[in-house]
């Protein structure tokens, strides 16, 4: 009579060979296993393709039809709705959302506002509609840097207006002495303009120049904001505005700057 240790080793042999029987009669081997596993995901790619394809991927594949800079924008990846939403995503990233657009601004007149503003060590804060592009840092920065160019030379002195008042039906005299012998007026200076998701900003020291410089920049970000980037408001003044958070310079959370 076996023991049963003896059952037991009976018991394991009986279960190896019936497994080994079992997968052998089943006519299949683990590559076959495989096969028929990648078979089936294909189908089941394939179906969802046809069924279950995003309604707006399908859009954007019917405009590339008609629209070179689009086609060129997805380039190989119609098709593929993840790939094509990174596609599009980047090319907003860097040039805005304006794909036949010549005006991307806004129709709304910002808002302006002072808050201790001191002329001499004072932020002066943009609010934006949104987070800005590329191309957006690039337009405001650009004006921003040539407003404190004109500044630094001397533009905004109000000691030499001789032409404001003149009439234009005759041709005016300018006395180019007086001109040359006004007390000189001058930004001392400027910081980089910074983003921070949808809010910018500026530090600036306008030194001697006359406070209608206010008046120049207004008037230029009001045609910038109408014609290509929006901007909600304007803030002179004021240490922390939105959600600003200092020491806070990396682009993977918003950050951008324009290098003045």
């Amino acid at each position: 009579m076996p023991n049963s240790r003896d059952l037991t080793n009976i018991d394991d042999n009986n279960g190896g060979v019936l497994e080994g029987q079992t997968s052998k009669g089943s006519g299949t081997t683990a590559r076959g296993r495989r096969l028929i596993k990648v078979r089936e995901e294909k189908r089941k790619r394939e179906y969802d393709r046809l069924h279950n394809y995003p309604a707006w991927a399908k859009v954007l594949e019917d405009a590339c039809k008609n629209d070179a800079e689009l086609r060129a924008v997805l380039g190989d990846t119609i098709g593929n709705p993840e790939l094509m939403r990174k596609r599009v995503e980047e090319r907003v990233r860097r040039k805005g959302r304006d794909f036949q657009k010549s005006k991307t601004g806004s129709v709304l007149a910002f808002k302006v506002s002072f808050r201790d503003f001191n002329p001499l060590d004072s932020y002066i804060w943009f609010e934006l509609y949104g987070s800005p592009s590329d191309r957006d840092v690039d337009l405001l920065g650009s004006v921003i840097q040539s407003w404190y160019i004109m500044g630094r030379i001397g533009a905004f002195n109000s000691s030499n207006l001789q032409l404001a008042n003149s009439s234009m039906e005759y041709d005016p005299l300018y006395d180019a002495d007086k001109g040359f012998k006004v007390m000189p007026s001058s930004f001392h200076d400027i910081s980089d303009v910074e983003f921070q998701d949808n809010w910018g900003r500026i530090w600036v020291d306008l030194g001697t120049s006359d406070f209608f410089s206010i008046d120049i920049l207004l008037n230029c970000l009001t045609v910038l904001s109408s014609e290509y980037v929006g901007i909600q408001q304007v803030i002179f003044g004021g240490r922390k505005i939105g959600d600003w958070e200092e020491g806070m310079t990396s682009p993977e959370y918003g950050y951008k700057f324009f290098k003045i």
